[in-house]
């Protein structure tokens, strides 16, 4: 892996205040929440630290914070939940292309996502050929190929018509396997000869919003935690901000060597290691 050191829960906690953690490999899987998590975010919240769940989902934070307490992480043992949805949303409002009322939007989503374009007054698009905007916020590369979502996206492509991908990841875990996630797709229709504005880790503009949200703390006192180096430790260097790498959800697909091979090529080393997000370690 890295030189980084292992740490464990108490060992964060008495470092650091705030916490940003990622969703989806370190809290949960596509089956639900870790064993452990409810009770790692029950202890931070009980040392009086502030919690923000950060997640490059393309749906909006309160609809992500009411699924993940269906799932049993109650709402008070987080303070926050930013995504890069929420991010998304308050770039297309402002006045002007891309988003114009009156246009049709094209939405590549996960299964059961609302259309995304209604959040901005905008009918649905049936294909690339009548988009006016396409937003990337999820994939269903488990039953659709990357064939056919270019089928689909090339006539917007040829338009040039602006893209915007919510949701940078490149894989997604789906029944214990990595499958190509939003951040593909988004490859994808570049390579189609569009053009892609992407939102969400290792973006900028999601860490400001949610150190905003915490009140602007003393960044030396913030730690991010993630399973993706591309994505959470990458962002976090970016943003200048401590980040752990946890061995769960993708890591747990990567070899050593690879995660040291990716590491080199970003220039993105984690400060910390730890086995999973609710261990500790003695």
């Amino acid at each position: 892996m890295s030189d980084a050191p292992l740490i464990g829960l108490s060992g964060l906690m008495a470092r650091y205040d705030v916490f940003l953690l990622d969703q989806f490999g370190v809290l949960r899987d596509d089956e639900g929440l870790y064993a452990g998590a409810a009770d790692a975010l029950r202890a931070l919240k009980a040392a009086g630290k502030t919690v923000a769940i950060l997640s490059n989902s393309g749906r909006e934070g309160a609809y992500n914070a009411t699924r993940i307490a269906a799932l049993g992480l109650p709402r008070e043992l987080f303070d926050h939940f930013v995504t890069s949805g929420d991010v998304g949303l308050a770039v297309l409002r402002r006045p002007g292309p891309p988003a114009r009322a009156g246009g049709r939007c094209l939405t590549i989503a996960g299964a059961g996502a609302p259309p995304f374009g209604a959040s901005l007054g905008m009918a649905e698009a049936a294909s690339g050929a009548e988009a006016d905007l396409v937003v990337i916020s999820g994939s269903e590369a488990e039953r659709v190929s990357m064939d056919a979502y270019a089928d689909l996206l090339r006539p917007a492509a040829a338009r040039a018509v602006p893209c915007l991908c919510l949701n940078p990841d490149q894989h997604k875990l789906w029944q214990g396997r990595s499958v190509p996630s939003a951040g593909a797709i988004a490859d994808l229709y570049e390579g189609l000869g569009g053009s892609v504005m992407r939102l969400g880790k290792p973006f900028p503009e999601i860490y400001a919003e949610a150190l905003r949200l915490c009140g602007e703390p003393d960044r030396a006192r913030v730690v991010c935690v993630g399973d993706s180096i591309e994505h959470d430790i990458l962002g976090a260097r970016r943003a200048g901000l401590d980040s752990v790498l946890v061995s769960t959800g993708l890591a747990a697909w990567q070899t050593s060597a690879q995660q040291a091979e990716i590491m080199t090529a970003l220039d993105a080393w984690p400060t910390w290691r730890m086995p999973a997000f609710f261990a500790d370690v003695t």
